[in-house]
This record gives structure tokens, C-alpha cells and sequence, in this order.
């Protein structure tokens, strides 16, 4: 375990080089320029298109605009979210929050390329269903002489999507919260316990996931708000009982951005480094994987999806995760558990705020958190093996995946973080060059679109909806 550990930090390491930074920031900043802003002028439509008064049920596609950003954002806003922050601060310092908000911002521009192209570059699978993703907009956009790319992306995609992480994160909390409590877990041995809980979550998953996007969608539509409204109750209710601390929270993050000094040792680079790395965990911009999900949306706009898809930065990253970040500052755990991360370290700054309540209620988010994202991973990876071996055979995944849930609770969170890091890097590569090869059509339709937008002649929903 130690030897494969080393190896994909290893890994990791490698593919997060300057070259990915410039390819994932400098990429969002040129859809920024090149779009001339025009995705951040756009919000208030990307909103109305969420009520449901654009959807007609003779689209093609498979879930509606809100289903899609909910199967979306159950990827993106999982435990990137609350042990991704807590990872970021303790490797990067508070500084690497800064730049993670950067990636948020650019990322709103990114994710309305890679999502318009996603629709607009759909294809057939080997069962002749229409399927959205990077890969397909390789094939579709691009040709055949570059499908080494689209091969990338599916077998990056694959592993990347593994459901590795959120489990072992959840087993962690249980076992801190519940195990280590009650006697069911202890510090010598959690071996029984961990293998417990991942039995319990696979059979859980296993049972939404048969009933494939359709109910995956369904589910998560109802997941998502409930948890992100829950947790931005609970880390409301915590900052303002630290109100005072809060100026000198956001005071660590701008300095240190620029600094370094509070836990990389003024390497400026490593703060940036980790921001944009925990910041592309926690919001997908330029990965991919959330252009599948906006894939299968019930549109024959392109420009729709994209609008709607970028709202998902905004969310998990500009609101979620600073909450947690600041969570964890102004409490000042950050610095007394210097050794402790991941999601423990943010389960301390909820149970130092609120004693003998506080982790118990950040568990029961860290659950739904985990269940959500674990859903949306599995319809990912089984895209990919689909694109690869044909989607006749990707039903196969389903048994891999819940084996991979059991395999990760029992996993170190370092060979974890490592795997995950390096295959996220991978499936970037591919992701960005289309959409930067890509690029003019999306501003052609976009034109096209806003056009008919200002002159009233968009279609009406089907639904009823005014």
C-alpha cells in the first residue's frame, strides 16, 4: 500500500505541472477575452432557464436543464468540497483558497464552452443512443485522426471518476464520529469496521444506479438542494457566531495568496499550485466530467446548456467552499491540528463551534455529500468504458463500481488523493484542447442564439411553465 501511494503521488505530482496550470487558468482566461464576457452578462437568463420555461419535451436528450446542473453539481459538490478545502489549507495554507476562487471565476467561462460544446458535438454510442462528453466531442468535432484524445479522456475518465474518495472520506467521518465513540472502531484496528460501511454504501448505491440516468437524475435533484441548503445553514449559523473573526480570515487568504508563508514556506508557487488543483476538484472547469452530465440534457440549444452549466463554479466554489474555508479559519483549527486532514479537519472546526452536535451534523452532509457525488461518478465512468468497449457492455460497470466503493473505505487517503489528482490532470488535456480548437462555434451559435433571444423568438416550454 505505502509502495502504490508513493507512486501516485508520484504521478500526481508529474501531471500537475506549470504546463497543466496554464493550460486550465490561462485556457479560462483566453474563453473569458474571446467571449468578450459575454457568459457573466448572461446569469439572470442561465437562472430563468432553470425554471423549467425552456424545456419542450420533444428534445432530444434525457434530463431537463435542472436535472442535469443537479447531476452536475452532486459530482462537484461532494467532499471536494468540505475535505478538498480542508486538504488545500493544510497542504497550501489559507492562500490557496484565493486561488481556488480564481479558478472559479475563469472556470464560469470554461464551463460555458466545454458544456455548449457538448451538446453541440453529441454523438451515438454503439447502441445508437445520443450521448454527450469530451469524447464525443472529440469524435464529433475534431474527426477520427484525433480520436487518440477522445481514447484519453475514457480511460483517464474511467479511473478519475472512481468512487474512491467520497467512500473513503465518509468512512473516515463515521469512524471519527460514530466508531471511535461507540467501541465499534478502534485506533489499532478499523479494518471491520471501514469494509462495513462500504458493504452499506455499495448496497445503497447499487439499488439508485440500476435504475441509471433517469433515476440518478431524479435522485439528485432532490439531494442537492437539500444538502447544500443544509450545509449552508449549518456553517451559516458557525460564522456568525465567529462574525468578528471573519476580516481576518478573508485578511489570511488575500495575504497569503501572495505569500505563502503560513504553511508552504513562502513557496508562492506551491499556494498556487494546490488552489488550482483542489480548485479543479471542487468545480470540474475544464475536466470534463460535468460536460457528460450537461450532455444528456433535453435541449437542441447548445448555448442553453452551456449557460446553465455555468452556474456550477458559482455554486460549489464561490459559496460552498468558501464557507467551508472560512469554517476552518476562523475557528483557528487549521492551525491546532496541524497533522489532521481531510475531512476530519473540518469536522473539528464544526465540533469546536458547536460542541456535541457539530460533527454529528456535519456527518448526516457528509453522507448525502458522498451518496450524490458517488451516483454521478458511476454514470461517468460508465460513459467511458461505454465509448470504449461499446455501450452494449458498459452495464458490466455497475458490479466494478460497487466493488470499487467497498475497496475504497479500506484505501489510505493519501493513494487516494494521489490517483484522483493525476487522472484529473489527464482528462483535462483532452477536455481543453477541444474546446479551445472548438472555440468559434460556440461564439457563432452564441450570436446566433441572443440574437433570437433579444427578438423574442425562442421556443416556449411544452410543460406549461410561463
Amino acid at each position: 500500500m505505502k509502495d502504490l501511494e508513493t507512486l501516485f503521488t508520484r504521478f500526481a505530482d508529474i501531471m500537475w505541472g506549470t504546463p497543466l496550470v496554464i493550460l486550465l487558468v490561462g485556457g479560462g482566461l483566453f474563453f473569458a477575452v474571446y467571449s468578450r464576457g459575454m457568459p457573466y452578462r448572461h446569469f439572470n437568463h442561465a437562472l430563468r432557464i432553470l425554471t423549467g420555461r425552456f424545456d419542450r419535451e420533444s428534445d432530444a436528450g434525457d434530463i431537463t436543464h435542472a436535472q442535469a446542473l443537479s447531476t452536475a453539481l452532486s459530482g462537484t459538490l461532494g467532499l471536494g468540497n468540505i475535505a478538498g478545502v480542508a486538504l488545500a489549507i493544510t497542504m497550501g495554507g489559507p492562500g490557496a483558497i484565493f486561488w481556488m476562487w480564481v479558478t472559479a471565476i475563469i472556470g464560469v467561462a470554461t464551463k460555458f464552452y466545454t458544456c455548449s460544446l457538448a451538446v453541440m458535438f453529441r454523438g451515438n454510442d454503439s447502441l445508437g443512443q445520443l450521448q454527450g462528453g469530451p469524447m464525443y466531442v472529440v469524435r464529433e468535432g475534431l474527426g477520427r485522426r484525433w480520436m487518440p484524445l477522445a481514447v484519453l479522456f475514457a480511460i483517464a475518465g474511467m479511473f478519475g471518476t472512481l468512487p474512491v474518495f467520497q467512500v473513503n472520506q465518509l468512512v473516515q467521518i463515521l469512524r471519527d464520529v460514530i466508531g471511535y465513540p461507540t467501541g465499534l472502531a478502534t485506533q489499532e484496528s478499523h479494518f471491520l469496521f471501514d469494509f462495513s460501511v462500504g458493504l452499506i454504501v455499495a448496497g445503497l448505491v447499487l439499488a439508485v444506479i440500476l435504475g441509471q440516468i433517469r433515476r440518478v437524475g431524479k435522485v439528485t435533484a432532490r439531494l442537492v438542494p437539500t444538502m447544500v441548503i443544509s450545509y449552508l445553514l449549518l456553517t451559516g449559523v458557525l460564522l456568525i457566531r465567529y462574525a468578528s473573526e471573519i476580516p481576518a480570515a478573508f485578511a489570511l487568504i488575500f495575504s497569503d495568496a501572495f505569500s505563502g508563508e503560513a504553511a508552504a514556506g513562502g513557496a508562492i508557487g506551491a499556494v498556487i499550485l494546490m488552489g488550482v488543483r483542489r480548485g479543479a476538484f471542487s468545480n470540474e472547469a475544464g475536466i470534463g466530467t460535468e460536460s457528460m452530465a450537461h450532455g444528456a440534457a433535453k435541449t437542441d440549444e447548445p448555448i442553453r446548456e452551456g449557460l446553465v452549466a455555468m452556474l456550477g463554479p458559482v455554486i460549489d466554489t464561490l459559496i460552498v467552499c468558501s464557507c467551508t474555508a472560512l469554517a476552518i479559519l476562523v475557528t483557528g483549527v487549521w492551525q491546532a491540528d496541524g497533522d489532521i486532514g481531510g475531512v476530519t479537519l473540518t469536522a473539528r472546526a464544526f465540533e469546536s463551534a458547536f460542541p456535541g452536535f457539530g460533527a454529528y451534523a456535519l456527518t448526516f452532509v457528509v453522507i448525502m455529500l458522498s451518496v450524490s457525488t458517488v451516483l454521478s461518478f458511476w454514470y461517468y465512468g460508465s460513459k467511458c468504458l461505454g465509448f470504449l468497449i461499446g455501450a452494449q457492455h458498459q452495464h458490466y460497470y455497475v458490479w466494478i463500481y460497487s466493488v470499487l466503493v467497498v475497496v475504497g473505505s479500506v484505501v489510505t487517503l493519501e493513494t487516494v488523493v494521489g490517483l484522483m489528482d493525476g487522472m484529473y490532470a489527464t482528462m483535462a488535456i483532452p477536455t481543453m484542447t477541444s474546446a479551445l480548437l472548438l472555440a468559434p462555434h460556440v461564439n457563432r451559435a452564441a450570436r446566433v442564439y441572443f440574437a433570437r433571444h433579444r427578438a423574442g423568438l425562442e421556443p416556449r416550454s411544452d410543460k406549461g411553465v410561463p
